[in-house]
Parts: structure tokens; C-alpha cells; sequence
């Protein structure tokens, strides 16, 4: 037992736990995910079994609206509305922790066979049409300021993550993209409704063919409910659930059963919306790379969703994109490929436990991605600064100077220039991807589905 209770917990938090489910801890696992979170099991006096999830805040004083805090107050909330959300069991403002009722079933819907794909689905558009229909002055959720208008709707999350980043990374994409947000803000407003701000597969679970639970609310917001459908799409692009017909059945019956038309070039643009809000927050996570994060994990999406970006831009300008001839450069012996054998051949099989293992593996895929940069590195900054070059005008002597130069000019042109640009940009995106390909590959070839 005393092995299994090994954890880094902040000091207080397994009393608490134990007091708030009235009994002992008796498992206490770390789940894999990019959000910290923890199994835990409470063993009664009677012999009874809590289950719960813990999630906590190990840095957060719970203000503003993403938060562990935030998102236990919405859960509260929904619980009353017949939403299937779990429960919050305890909360403690000292920690920033809260216990969530664990709930039943999985969340690789991607993974399921299609008849239960197609069962779940129709029960998680449901949920979504119930959440939409909520009255947003009756939820009691004061600390979320509701927006009146399209722009207050399309730019409250654009400017959070901008305030988030904090001015730590700067990059032509970033720059370009979120001054596309600001200068193409869709229209029509039909309503303003709760949404849960990163909503679609894997961030619900399933059982016998049904959602048992929605869970994730730690972005949830009030905004226009198209925000939610560019999410779907976001999340359906890692977690492909609807290969064959796309996401257009889907959006019909959410029209069929809302009474509300889904606006696509409003979906399109939310896409971009919630591709640019990843990449914005991953690269200040990726400056940082503490190591409590699953950082491998965090690298793959950042220049997956890069390329995303790129795509989804492209289709909602109908532009059409030219992806580049990738280099192959046959890797030579290095340090860093000896340490990977050592890791993998000799450290991983010794070492037990999921999330240990987990750890690992991926230490051991970022230590590829650093082999790659030094081997191939050079090579593909050269193709960069040749190509900067022949927009700006400017050859610059470094990668670096040659990023500000056109990060520069991009904010000079506005709407100018914005095709040809784009078609560059994507064409860096495919080559970052190429260039941490250990840890993209975590990932394979992720694609979009149709929308229409």
C-alpha cells in the first residue's frame, strides 16, 4: 500500500482528501493527461468505496474564469440541469483542489467501433443543444462576464491567451493570425449561451453507447455558441470519430434538434479562433516547460497545431496551400542518440508503473527532437531565411532576425500580402512538424474532417 500512495501532492492534500471522503486513501494514481489530475479511492469505516477524480491548481489563487476553481463552480451549476457532468464532492479554497465524482466508461470515442460512435455522438449533441438552451443570468456563474456583441464574443478568449503569453514568445504565425481574428469577425450573433470552451471528443466519456460524462469546463465561458462547433472540430481533428461523413450530419441535427441554424463560415472562423488560442498558450507552456507538464506531449501540439492553424486559415480565405519537399538528412552517431538507447533499452523496462513509463518514453522521444535539431537544424534554417527573404526583401544573417523582420513587416501590411504570406507559413509549419517529428508522431497524421 505504501507503494502505491508514492505521489508529489502539495503537503496537506492527502489529510484533506481523507477528511472530505470520511475514510483512508486506499489508491491514489497520477492519470495521463495534459491537465493534472489524480485517481483516488477513499475506503469508509463500513467498507464502502469513494471514487473520486482530483484535480488541483498547483500555481493558481482560483481567480479569473480558467481555473480549477472556475470549473468546479460551472459543474455545480450544471449539475441542476440535467447535463452529465460530475459532481463536485469537496472543494478547499486553501489547496485549489477539487474532488470530482469519478465517472463511469472511457474517452477514446476514436477507438469505438462506428454503430457506438454514431450512438454517442447523437447523445452528446443533445447535451450540447440542452447547454446552449440554458439562461445564462440563471446559472449564477457571476464570476463570467457575458458579452452583447460578435466582437466581445470572438475576441474575450483572443485577448486571455495574448494577456497569458505575456509577450514571452514572438513568431510571424502568432502575429499573423491574431491579427486575422481581429480583422474578420464574423456576423451573425443569434445568442449568447454557456460554452464549454474546449467541447468534443475525448473531452467526454462514454458508456454502453451513451455519454456518462462532460467533463473538462476549466475554459467554459459565455460566448457565441459557433465557438463550441469550431471546438468540435478542433478536438474531432486529434480524435477522429466521424471518418467517413465528417461533421456535417452532426451539425444538422443540432440545427434539427435546436431550432438554430449552424453557421459555417461562423464555424470556419471559430476554428482558426481555437487553433490560435492552442498555439498561443502552448508556446508560452513550451518557453516555461515545467516539469510537472507532460512537455512531449505539449511539443506535438504545438506544431501540430501550427500546421493546423495554417490549414484552417487557408480554408476559411479559400486559399490553396503548397506543402514543401521535406529534406531527409540520414542521422549520424551523437551523444544524444546514445542516451536514447540507454533510456530505452536499459532504464524503461525497469522501471514500473503507467505514468513513470509514460514520463520516459517521452523523455526519451525529446531528447530525439533535441538529436534532430542539432542534425538537421541548420540545414532547414537556411531554407527559412531564403524564403523570409524573398518577402521582406532582406536576407538576414540569423533565423531569429529573420523571423522579427517578417513579424515586422506582417504588422505593417494589415490585410495585405495575406495569401502569399499564409503559403509561406504553412510551408514552416510542415517543416517544424518534420523537424520534432519524434514527438508529432505521437500523434500521425491528423486531417480534418468536412464540416459541410
Amino acid at each position: 500500500m505504501a507503494e502505491e500512495l508514492k505521489h508529489d501532492l502539495p503537503d496537506g492534500m492527502t489529510d484533506w482528501i481523507a477528511e472530505a471522503g470520511g475514510g483512508r486513501i486506499t489508491h491514489l494514481k497520477r492519470h495521463i493527461a495534459r491537465r493534472e489530475a489524480w485517481e483516488v479511492d477513499v475506503t469508509r469505516p463500513d467498507g464502502s468505496v469513494a471514487e473520486y477524480f482530483l484535480r488541483l491548481d498547483r500555481e493558481g489563487d482560483g481567480s479569473g474564469t480558467h481555473s480549477v476553481k472556475s470549473e468546479a463552480k460551472v459543474q455545480t451549476a450544471l449539475v441542476e440541469t440535467g447535463m452529465k457532468v460530475p459532481a463536485i464532492c469537496a472543494w478547499s479554497e486553501d489547496l485549489q483542489a477539487a474532488l470530482h465524482q469519478r465517472m463511469p466508461g472511457r474517452a477514446d470515442l476514436d477507438n469505438a467501433d462506428a454503430e457506438e460512435q454514431a450512438a454517442v455522438l447523437e447523445d452528446f449533441i443533445q447535451q450540447l443543444v440542452l447547454l446552449h438552451s440554458l439562461d445564462p443570468a440563471s446559472l449564477g456563474l457571476d464570476h463570467m462576464p457575458i458579452p452583447t456583441t460578435s466582437a466581445q464574443c470572438a475576441l474575450g478568449e483572443i485577448d486571455f491567451v495574448e494577456q497569458f503569453l505575456g509577450g514571452m514568445v514572438t513568431d510571424p504565425l502568432y502575429t499573423y493570425s491574431l491579427q486575422w481574428i481581429r480583422n474578420h469577425i464574423p456576423e451573425p450573433l443569434d445568442r449568447v449561451s454557456l460554452l464549454q470552451g474546449d467541447t468534443g471528443p475525448a473531452n467526454f466519456m462514454f458508456h454502453e453507447g451513451q455519454v456518462s460524462a462532460i467533463v473538462d469546463w476549466e475554459w467554459a465561458h459565455y460566448g457565441d455558441p459557433m465557438e463550441d462547433f469550431g471546438n468540435i472540430c478542433t478536438r474531432e481533428f486529434f480524435c477522429p470519430s466521424t471518418p467517413d461523413e465528417g461533421l456535417g450530419p452532426i451539425f444538422r441535427r443540432y440545427e434539427e434538434l435546436s431550432g438554430f441554424p449552424v453557421h459555417l463560415d461562423s464555424v470556419r472562423y471559430y476554428r482558426v479562433q481555437q487553433f490560435v488560442r492552442s498555439i498561443v498558450s502552448l508556446a508560452r507552456i513550451t518557453v516555461i516547460n515545467d516539469p510537472q507538464m507532460p512537455n512531449g506531449m505539449n511539443w506535438a501540439y504545438r506544431y501540430i497545431c501550427e500546421r493546423a492553424t495554417c490549414e484552417a486559415l487557408a480554408d476559411a480565405m479559400g486559399i490553396e496551400l503548397e506543402r514543401p519537399e521535406l529534406p531527409q538528412v540520414e542521422m549520424g552517431s551523437s551523444l544524444e542518440g546514445v542516451v536514447i538507447q540507454n533510456l530505452r533499452d536499459e532504464v524503461l523496462p525497469a522501471v514500473d508503473g503507467d505514468f513513470p513509463r509514460h514520463r520516459l518514453e517521452h523523455a526519451a522521444l525529446l531528447v530525439e527532437c533535441l538529436d534532430r535539431q542539432k542534425q538537421l537544424g541548420p540545414h532547414l534554417a537556411d531554407i527559412e531565411l531564403d524564403e523570409i527573404a524573398a518577402l521582406t526583401g532582406r536576407r538576414a544573417d540569423k533565423l531569429e532576425e529573420g523571423l522579427m523582420d517578417l513579424e515586422q513587416a506582417i504588422q505593417g501590411w494589415g490585410t495585405q500580402n495575406e495569401a502569399e504570406v499564409l503559403r509561406y507559413l504553412a510551408r514552416r509549419a510542415w517543416r517544424q512538424e518534420h523537424l520534432w517529428k519524434p514527438v508529432v508522431d505521437l500523434f500521425p497524421g491528423r486531417t480534418f474532417s468536412k464540416i459541410d
